[in-house]
């Protein structure tokens, strides 16, 4: 079942990749696209109708820190973030997250119009108390904020509704839950503007450079 759990992620990437590479076609090298499906739509704006387009968007959320703070979307709505999944007791790919985490955690440790948010998806084991612990340990800086919330609303937001990502109980793997290892990167309009794979140092990298150029936008 492990190595099944490793496909499940490993396919997972490959299609984002995938999506990624070609939503990027003849786009300047530049402009990061904005991910996920749209609709167009007619508007009434000046006496004249007109289309426009509707995107992907982050839905709402509330979960609480390490420091039991309330986080919501409204928190980063003028932040650029990246997202991940993670559980404290991961016995797999979360110790390499982190590794990968931390070192774009300390590139724009001191930059206030970034963030990080990790969501546990072992609610009932990772409080804030025990989440404080972990950020602690793998040497977080204070723009590194690890989230607990509901199950439920977490697996949701998770997934194609969310982040791109997946996340779920499963007792058949080791430690009991499955999830994959996407880094999912966000602008202030909560709009997906990348996907990238945190277990590879190399896409940590270019999370990095694909931040400073939303950076340089705000």
């Amino acid at each position: 079942m492990q190595s099944f759990k490793f496909l499940k992620a490993a396919l997972l990437l490959f299609s984002i990749s995938v999506f990624h590479s070609c939503i990027n076609q003849n786009k300047d090298k530049d402009d990061l696209p904005i991910m996920g499906e749209k609709e167009i739509v007619l508007v009434e704006k000046d006496g004249k109708k007109a289309n426009d387009t509707i995107y992907h968007t982050i839905p709402a959320f509330r979960f609480v820190d390490q420091d039991s703070v309330w986080v919501s979307n409204e928190d980063v709505a003028d932040k650029i973030y990246l997202a991940d999944f993670f559980f404290t007791r991961c016995p797999t790919i979360c110790p390499l997250l982190a590794k990968n985490m931390l070192i774009i955690a300390k590139e724009f440790e001191h930059e206030k119009r970034f963030v990080i948010l990790s969501h546990t998806i072992d609610d009932k084991h990772d409080t804030p108390t025990v989440l404080r612990d972990y950020a602690k340990k793998v040497g977080a800086p204070l723009n590194w904020r690890f989230l607990n919330g509901p199950q439920n609303a977490v697996y949701k937001i998770a997934g194609k509704e969310g982040y791109f990502s997946y996340a779920e109980e499963n007792p058949d793997v080791p430690g009991g839950f499955d999830h994959s290892g996407a880094f999912t990167l966000v602008d202030t309009k909560g709009h997906v503007r990348g996907v990238y794979d945190g277990t590879n140092e190399e896409d940590a990298k270019k999370a990095i450079v694909d931040i400073r150029k939303l950076l340089t936008q705000l």
